[in-house]
C-alpha cells in the first residue's frame, strides 16, 4: 500500500446548470459549502460530504451526452504532492501540471500544493498537500 497517499480529497465536476446542481448537493443531500470561488462560468464551489471528503463543482460544463454525466478529475490526499506526482510519471502517467503550491482565493486563503497528470486511461488524476495538515 502507498503511504504516502491517504485517501481522496475530492472529486470535481464540471456542471452546465451550476446553481441549481449546487442547490441539489447542499439542500437535497446536505452536503455543507465550505469555499467558493470566481463567477459567471469560472464559478466553483467545494462541499463536504462527511469523513473528511469532498465534491468541487465547477461552473461551464455541457449537458451530458450520455446520461452518465462527467467527472473533471480525481483528486487524492498526499503527504508528499511531489513525491506522488514523480511515482505516477515513473509509472507512465503523462505530466499535465507540475507540483506547485497555490493559494485558493477563497474566504479564508487556502494554501495548498497540487500536482496533475494524465493517468493511462486518459483520467486526470490531481496530488493534493492541504499545507496546513501534516
Amino acid at each position: 500500500m502507498n503511504q504516502s497517499i491517504n485517501g481522496f480529497h475530492h472529486i470535481a465536476m464540471k456542471v452546465a446548470d451550476f446553481d441549481r446542481v449546487v442547490t441539489f448537493y447542499t439542500e437535497g443531500l446536505g452536503f455543507e459549502k465550505v469555499m467558493s470561488w470566481g463567477e459567471g462560468d469560472s464559478s466553483a464551489v467545494m462541499l463536504a460530504t462527511g469523513n473528511n471528503n469532498h465534491l468541487e463543482l465547477f461552473a461551464g460544463g455541457k449537458k451530458a451526452e450520455n446520461d452518465e454525466g462527467a467527472f473533471l478529475h480525481l483528486a487524492f490526499k498526499s503527504h508528499s504532492c511531489d513525491d506522488d506526482f514523480n511515482r505516477a510519471i515513473s509509472a507512465g502517467a503523462i505530466a499535465t501540471k507540475e507540483p506547485a503550491n497555490v493559494d485558493i482565493p477563497s474566504e479564508p486563503v487556502k494554501k495548498v500544493r497540487i500536482a496533475f497528470c494524465k493517468g493511462l486511461n486518459g483520467e486526470i488524476l490531481e496530488f493534493l498537500k492541504n499545507e496546513n495538515e501534516r
